[in-house]
């Protein structure tokens, strides 16, 4: 295996395990329920606290590594989110779950934004689309096998078993990276002084408004689906696992047009051919038949993964080395500002309509929006598309 492979793999176990640990509340709400006495609101105000700090803590946290140097923030962010581990595990009322989940989104939100700039450093200019579309991969992954994973190991062995899980991938993770890491050379992982006149601002906003919009309406479908199945009759379980189909398959489109972007060459055909199928196919499932609803989820869901890699990979396109972790800073706090208005927003709009088929009808018209974020990046960029 290349440096730069082995590299990728460890990054991409670190973040399938901040998606393990960002899934862990929604996997366990059930006993978390009884263990604590709480409603379904702390519920939800447990899972938006991992991510919520975001649209502050990502721009800091580009700022900070250009200053200190991007491995060793990765290491300490991956620190914070073992202690919010142990909080979590520990603690015996609500007060310390809310610490620790904070924390722990805390270190999760900086090394999302700090291993995607550690992927450019690796892959800029050779197949960077695939191994973006593969890093991008391990969200759902991570997301997917929480759902798997945590209830089962929490029926047989307890809460606190489930949480001794969650709190051992995140010492491996740490471990792993700490022992294995190291930057391409030493122009990765150093010191960096990027000022924000060395930023392409309006491309960089356009490539993160593509971005945002293109996984707000990913939360489009994985949040409002199993609401609309279940108006349309299904139970709440069987509406839940036809939307997993759509996660399923997107899982699949990632790296597929990660490697298609790559191969032809073709990276704004790719994008394109996801935004806009996606937009076409979603609406169709609030009128086809509810039994053929799976098959619509998982020919979108497939669709609309091509779009992730090559999407992903534009920062890279226009960010210089020495302005890439401030510059991504920026691009995750404009995706965490859209995935923290979006989705209340969307529900709101939702209420008064009187139904959540609205959340597809708004997450397609996202996906069109999309497309003109990408008509503007490459507008005001010199890269070839």
């Amino acid at each position: 295996m290349s440096q730069r492979w082995k590299m990728l793999s460890v990054l991409f176990f670190a973040r399938l395990v901040m998606a393990f640990q960002f899934q862990s509340v929604a996997a366990l709400s059930p006993l978390i329920l009884d263990r604590y006495l709480l409603s379904l609101l702390d519920i939800g105000l447990l899972i938006g606290l991992y991510l919520g700090p975001g649209v502050i803590v990502a721009f800091a946290g580009g700022a900070i590594a250009a200053r200190m140097g991007d491995r060793r923030v990765v290491g300490w962010s991956l620190a914070l989110m073992l202690i919010g581990a142990v909080l979590v595990m520990a603690g015996s009322d609500w007060g310390w779950l809310v610490a620790g989940r904070v924390l722990a989104g805390i270190g999760g939100v900086v090394i999302n934004v700090v291993m995607t700039k550690m992927v450019v450093d690796w892959f800029a200019g050779k197949e960077i689309g695939t191994a973006m579309a593969v890093f991008v991969t391990s969200w759902p992954v991570g997301i997917s096998l929480a759902l798997l994973v945590l209830p089962g190991v929490a029926t047989v062995g307890g809460l606190a078993t489930a949480w001794a899980l969650v709190l051992g991938l995140v010492a491996l993770a740490l471990v792993l990276f700490l022992r294995i890491y190291h930057a391409p050379g030493t122009e990765g992982d150093a010191k960096t002084t990027a000022i924000l006149a060395r930023i392409p601002v309006v491309a960089l906003v356009a490539a993160a408004a593509l971005w945002a919009l293109y996984n707000t309406a990913f939360a489009m479908v994985f949040g409002f689906g199993p609401l609309l199945l279940a108006e349309r009759g299904l139970t709440a379980a069987a509406a839940s696992s036809a939307t997993s189909v759509f996660i399923i398959f997107a899982g699949i489109g990632i790296p597929l047009g990660g490697v298609l972007a790559d191969r032809t060459g073709r990276r704004d055909a790719v994008i394109l051919a996801g935004l806009v199928g996606a937009a076409i196919l979603m609406p169709l499932a609030v009128f086809v038949p509810v039994g053929l609803v799976p098959v619509v989820f998982a020919v979108t869901g497939l669709i609309y993964g091509l779009s992730a890699g090559p999407s992903m990979a534009l920062p890279s396109l226009v960010l210089a080395p020495a302005a890439r972790v401030f510059g991504m800073g920026v691009f995750f706090s404009i995706y965490y500002a859209a995935m923290l208005v979006a989705p209340p927003l969307v529900g709101g709009i939702a209420d008064r309509t009187g139904g959540a088929e609205a959340a597809l009808w708004i997450g397609s018209a996202m996906l069109v929006v999309s497309v003109g974020a990408l008509a503007v990046f490459r507008r005001v960029s010199a890269v070839p598309s």
